[in-house]
C-alpha cells in the first residue's frame, strides 16, 4: 500500500545523525557571504545549490565532504551561527519533527577568532530562538574529526565535559574514516565516558566492520553512525543486537558517498528485519538535498517499510535521543500517544522493538 507524501510529512519524526554545517540554506550562505565581503564560487542560489549539491555526481566520502569548505568560510562568526542554528529549526518543523540532535565540530570555525565556547554559546541561542518560536526540541553533539591530531578531540572532549547538561549531549567522532582510526581519539572518549557523556562515532561507513568494532571497543560508542558495512561480521553484528546499540542510518547520504552501489542494496531492511535498534536521518540536509520526510519516502518507496515501521523507526530512535531517561520517557509517550491518536498505531506495538 503506498503511503501519500502528505502522511509522511505529518508523521511526528525524531532525527539524531544531522550535521550543522551540511544543512545550510544556500540562500543564507550568499547572504552571509555578501555580509562578510567573502568570495563565493556563484553569485545566485541555484547556481550554489548545484555546486554544493551532490545530485548524480556520486564521489567517495572524501570527495563528498569537499563541498564542506565552501559553507565553512560564512560560518566563522557567533551571528553566522546563531542564524544557521534557528533556520534549521524552522525548516525541521515544516515536517513535524520534535526533537532533534545537530552535530558540529567547533574547531572549524575558529578561522577569524571565534572561540570554541562561543561557537556553542551562539548555536545554544539559535536552537533555543527556534524552540520558542516552533517548539522543537534539540541537543548538541560535538564532533572530534578524524583527520585532525587526536590532541584537539581531546580539546573537545573537554569542551564537552564543560557544556554537559547546558545544551550539549554527547561527542562524535567524524570525518575521513580510512587511515584515520578511532582508536587513535580514544583518550578524548576516555574522558567522555569518565564524566558519564554519551558518544556516537562515524564508522563502518568508508571503512569496513573493523572501524566499527574500534568505535565499541576503544572508544566505548553508545551509537554508531551509518554502520553500512556492519552486515560483514555477523558476530559484531549480533553484538550491537544483543547490546541494543542503535543504529544512525543516512540512506541518501550512504548512496552518495559509495558506501552502497545503489540504494537497493542497502542494509536497512537487512537489520531492521534482524532486529536492531535502526534509525532513519538526513545527515547533510543540503549537500544530500533531502529532509528526513524524503528519507522516510526512499525507505517506504524502496524497501517496502509500512507506516508501521516508520513509526518504529521514530520510537527507536526517541528511545535512542542522548537525552536523561525521564526526559525521553515523556517524549516518547508524547509521541506514541500521538502516532496512535492521528495515525492508529497501538500502544503495544511500540515496546515489540525496545
Amino acid at each position: 500500500m503506498t503511503i501519500k507524501k502528505d502522511i509522511l510529512k505529518r508523521l511526528p519524526k525524531v532525527e539524531l545523525h544531522c550535521h550543522l554545517d551540511g544543512s545550510v540554506r544556500p540562500e543564507t550562505i550568499l547572504d552571509l557571504g555578501k555580509s562578510q565581503k567573502i568570495e563565493l564560487p556563484a553569485t545566485d542560489v541555484e547556481s550554489l545549490r548545484q555546486i554544493l549539491q551532490i545530485g548524480n555526481n556520486r564521489g567517495s566520502l572524501n570527495d563528498y565532504l569537499e563541498r564542506f569548505p565552501i559553507i565553512l568560510s560564512v560560518l566563522q562568526t557567533p551571528d553566522s551561527l546563531e542564524r544557521i542554528a534557528y533556520e534549521l529549526i524552522e525548516d525541521i518543523s515544516k515536517e513535524n519533527t520534535r526533537y532533534i540532535e545537530i552535530r558540529y565540530s567547533p574547531i572549524l570555525h575558529t578561522q577569524n577568532g571565534m572561540t570554541i565556547e562561543e561557537s556553542v554559546d551562539a548555536i545554544k541561542i539559535g536552537l533555543k530562538r527556534g524552540e520558542n518560536d516552533f517548539g522543537v526540541k534539540s541537543g548538541i553533539i560535538v564532533c572530534g574529526i578524524r583527520n585532525i591530531p587526536p590532541e584537539v578531540s581531546l580539546k573537545l572532549a573537554d569542551l564537552t565535559v564543560r557544556f554537559k547538561g547546558k545544551g550539549v549531549v554527547g561527542f562524535d567522532l567524524a570525518g575521513a574514516e580510512e587511515n584515520f582510526p578511532a582508536k587513535d581519539h580514544r583518550e578524548a572518549f576516555y574522558m567522555i565516558l569518565n564524566h558519564n557523556i554519551n558518544a556516537t562515532i562515524h564508522a563502518g561507513e568508508a571503512f569496513g566492520p573493523a572501524s566499527i568494532h574500534q568505535a565499541l571497543h576503544y572508544c566505548g560508542a553508545h551509537r554508531i553512525g551509518h554502520g553500512t558495512r556492519l552486515k560483514e561480521d555477523k558476530e559484531l553484528m549480533n553484538y550491537v543486537n544483543d547490546h541494543r546499540i542503535p543504529l544512525e542510518i543516512c540512506l541518501t547520504s550512504n548512496f552518495h558517498t559509495h558506501s552502497v552501489r545503489s540504494l537497493k542494496f542497502h542494509p536497512i531492511k537487512y537489520y531492521f528485519d534482524q532486529g536492531l535498534r535502526v534509525t532513519i536521518n538526513t545527515d547533510n540536509r543540503t549537500i544530500s538535498n533531502t529532509t528526513l520526510t524524503n528519507e522516510f519516502q526512499i525507505a517506504h518507496d524502496t524497501f517496502g517499510f509500512t507506516l508501521n515501521d516508520l513509526r518504529t523507526f521514530t520510537i527507536t530512535a526517541m528511545k535512542s535521543a542522548f537525552l536523561p531517561h525521564s526526559e525521553r520517557k515523556a517524549m516518547t509517550k508524547s509521541i506514541a500517544e500521538e502516532l496512535e491518536q492521528e495515525f492508529g498505531l497501538m500502544p503495544e506495538f511500540i515496546e515489540q522493538r525496545s
